[in-house]
């Protein structure tokens, strides 16, 4: 009998692949463990146990793993299951979905490399005495001490096939073969420093050591301070020597005279600050108290519950009181947030409730810190109990999942939209909480047209809290309207009358103010007067965004900049302008108009650095900042005290977005901005700015009418048949060859119309129509109902295999996108 195990690789292919093991190894070998194998001709990848079987059918000869890389699983047979859902569901390979959710760390690299072999100098003078002269070459760049990689060498012989003159090597048996892993992932390790056990039982020894280090003044300090320590603590650390000043030098000299022993200790990279007291979670409130009520009878029914309550209403204290009930019971919780600004005002609020079960996981993180959280979790650690993180927290390979909290569910950046899988983080929760059989809670002041949906037809319970917490008054939101402002001349640097009042009387009373600009930089055209040129991006069809403060023209879709010249590259005119504004003019606006103010931006270009949304957030709570100017990333939840006013502004371009949900969106993201005002007694203020206050969307921002929009939206989706009532998917076709592209996107559109007939946009150009030197196309799919969806898949994907067959297409990438919004 053959034993075989069918493995996944981490490239981007839908099959399994089907290896062959000895008998011990299919007896060893568990799904989730790791194998070394090889693949093609010259690469060694990190595969994962799939399945084991004793059946092969393929058309090729399985062949041999290389090595077993585990002795347990790294990853659960939840994870597989969630895994082949996602897959499935997002129209992608499990390769794709196994490189997103495993940390990169954990998966080996590896490559064939050759090393010369030791045979005897009179044989290796008749073997390779009809070699050719590239086989010399290759042969001479080898020893027996050193091997190197297939890569490598193929660069010396760049006009032969570097694989025939491998096999005429082996066939000799000049060279062997070495398949070599790269591991990436190191564990962390700190000194630890002791007096041997003797040490005090002995006094004469004491100080005749004290007296032999008298012409050692360095070392004799460092000594004293390990006495004076021992008392309260036996063991000293490399920091507790720098934090004192002492030298590391005379620490290392103690140590080889054996006065101090030395020791290693593994330590995790990620290290929460657990010197504080914890703290009982808040009472609940009367109105807490119902929807926790609620939130129960709904698990009870297998349900998954949404819970919408209005900003500062004491979500967050509900959610703890969940929370609590599951660590209670040994249980391990996952709190998903859209934003890595929003876990670092979060953790110390759970940290103070919860202390060191709290863990962060986050794509901020290196990966040495993910691997060690990722171990935490699978080995269920006491301090990985409650994971907080964005997206990939997800992928986390939990034992006893038994609550998930989705906070702030309505958010795009649930969404991933490059590379595979295309997921979306809330409803594949919702899928991993099913087969975790765990419960599943949405939170949103407003939440999403889909959430609310499932609600109506009851697939969805819903608990809901109406008031701010410690009846405390929403804001009062006002429109401006631009038009009038402009007419009247009492516009300063975007700055409306009113605007510039509110800010000041804000400032005056002692608060702080928010301003919001949903688009970084200076701003995003400069032109010039004189000829009306334009720079725009060398590989991308979009005009490049001026950044002030590095002086660069940049592209915001691949990377590209380069430094804004004085004087225009197409006619020489000194006469250039700037159009649009973005968050770096308000703030140059701001410190003109309000010169006494600190002002501060929080954009993706302030918060790159690991802890940069830390230190922007810590300096505006500490009052550092009485301006705080920033981009969507300030509407998502955030906790403010001292914010008086928020101001909008610019609200017309998110209403004028090209999306089929930009009205959901524009009162989502008014309605989240301006909670992060008033949210303590003294009632807050909202400013928008617009040149359409009539705006229907706008007018029911004013009044908090989530309902009535909701129910409006919904009336059109359905009409025009958008989700919920239709689900979606876009195909988008890639070629650097704009004629190729054109033929390809027509031949696979006519396709889609022969198998659906109706639903079918496209194929069309995008707003950015080329970006990274490839053009773009979109299909959208409106899936029939009539269709079941696993159908309708089915079906692009069969067009997709007859489309790769199509010589004159190769090349052209296509790229499913299932739920693109």
């Amino acid at each position: 009998m053959r034993y075989f195990v069918s493995v996944i690789l981490p490239l981007p292919l839908r099959q399994l692949f089907t290896y062959e093991l000895t008998l011990s190894e299919y007896k060893f070998l568990v799904p989730g463990m790791r194998l070394a194998v090889p693949f093609g001709k010259s690469k060694v990848y990190t595969a994962l146990v799939y399945s084991l079987h004793n059946n092969f059918e393929g058309s090729y000869e399985p062949k041999k793993i290389l090595s077993i890389l585990d002795a347990t699983p790294i990853v659960t047979e939840i994870q597989l299951k969630h895994w082949s859902w996602m897959a499935g569901y997002y129209m992608c390979g499990l390769g794709e979905v196994y490189k997103t959710a495993v940390p990169t760390a954990l998966i080996l690299e590896g490559e064939t490399h050759l090393r010369r072999s030791d045979i005897l100098q009179k044989e290796h003078d008749i073997l390779t005495s009809d070699l050719s002269d590239n086989a010399y070459i290759v042969l001479d760049a080898l020893s027996t001490e050193v091997s190197l990689p297939i890569q490598t060498l193929s660069t010396l012989v760049p006009k032969d096939n570097i694989f025939n003159i491998i096999e005429v090597l082996l066939t000799l048996k000049l060279v062997v073969v070495e398949e070599q892993l790269t591991a990436r992932y190191k564990p962390k390790f700190k000194n630890e420093y002791t007096f041997p056990k003797y040490f005090f039982s002995d006094t004469k020894s004491v100080e005749s050591l004290v007296l032999s280090l008298k012409n050692a003044p360095k070392q004799l300090e460092v000594l004293n301070f390990f006495i004076s320590r021992a008392s309260h603590s036996k063991v000293i650390t490399d920091l507790d020597i720098r934090k004192n000043g002492l030298s590391p030098a005379a620490l290392k000299g103690l140590v080889s005279k054996g006065v101090l022993q030395k020791s290693e200790k593994r330590i995790d990279r990620v290290e929460l600050d657990s010197d504080f007291k914890t703290v009982p979670i808040k009472t609940l409130n009367p109105s807490q108290l119902e929807a926790l009520a609620a939130i129960k009878s709904h698990f009870k029914e297998r349900k998954v519950a949404l819970l919408h309550g209005v900003t500062a209403s004491g979500k967050t204290e509900v959610y703890a009181a969940l929370i609590q009930e599951a660590l209670l019971k040994g249980e391990q919780v996952l709190y998903l947030l859209p934003e890595i600004a929003l876990t670092t005002q979060l953790i110390t609020r759970l940290q103070s409730y919860f202390g060191t079960s709290v863990s962060v996981y986050h794509s901020k993180y290196n990966l040495q810190e993910r691997v060690e959280v990722w171990q935490n979790v699978l080995h269920e650690n006491h301090k990985a109990q409650l994971i907080v993180g964005a997206r990939s927290a997800l992928f986390l390979p939990f034992k006893k999942l038994g609550l998930v909290i989705v906070d702030e569910e309505h958010e795009n950046s649930f969404k991933q939209f490059d590379p595979a899988p295309r997921y979306h983080a809330r409803d594949s929760a919702i899928v991993l909480a099913h087969i975790s059989q765990a419960s599943i809670a949405l939170g949103s002041a407003t939440p999403s047209l889909e959430s609310m949906q499932n609600v109506f037809q009851q697939k969805y319970g819903l608990a809901e809290l109406t008031q701010r917490h410690a009846n405390i008054s929403m804001p009062s939101i006002n429109l401006i309207d631009l038009k009038d402002q402009y007419k009247k001349k009492k516009m300063k640097l975007h700055f409306s009358e009113p605007l510039r009042w509110a800010i000041e009387e804000t400032l005056s009373a002692g608060e702080q103010v928010i301003l919001f600009q949903n688009r970084r930089g200076y701003a995003p055209v400069v032109e010039c007067f004189s000829c009306g040129h334009t720079p725009y991006c060398k590989s991308c069809d979009v005009s490049l965004t001026f950044h002030s403060n590095a002086g660069v023209l940049r592209c915001h879709y691949c990377g590209y900049e380069e430094h804004k010249k004085s004087q225009c590259t197409s006619c020489g005119s000194l006469d250039l302008s700037t159009k649009g504004f973005g968050t770096e003019q308000v703030v140059a606006s701001l410190e003109t108009l309000f010169p006494d103010a600190k002002v501060g931006r929080m954009d993706l270009d302030t918060t790159r650095a690991k802890d940069g949304y830390q230190q922007i957030i810590d300096r505006f709570e500490q009052r550092e900042i009485d301006i705080l100017v920033g981009t969507q990333m300030l509407s998502k939840g955030l906790d403010f005290r001292d914010v008086g006013l928020v101001g909008v502004m610019a609200a017309d371009s998110l209403l004028n977005f090209p999306d089929f949900r930009a009205h959901e969106k524009t009162f989502q993201l008014l309605t989240q901005v301006a909670g992060r005002s008033g949210r303590t007694e003294k009632k807050g203020k909202v400013l928008i700015q617009t040149y359409h206050p009539e705006h229907q969307i706008l007018q029911q921002v004013t009044t908090y009418e989530f309902k009535s929009m909701c129910k409006e939206q919904l009336y059109q989706r359905e009409i025009y048949k958008y989700p919920p009532f239709n689900k979606i998917i876009k195909i988008t076709l890639k070629h650097k060859d704009y004629n190729k592209l054109n033929d390809a996107s027509d031949w696979f559109a006519k396709g889609m119309r022969n198998i659906f007939k109706t639903g079918i946009l496209g194929p069309e150009f995008p707003v950015v129509s080329r970006v990274r030197n490839q053009y773009i196309k979109h299909i959208l799919l409106k899936a029939p109902p009539q269709y079941a969806l696993k159908q309708v898949k089915s079906s692009l994907l069969r067009l997709e295999k007859s489309f790769n067959a199509v010589s004159p297409f190769k090349g052209v990438r296509i790229v499913f996108n299932v739920d693109p919004y």
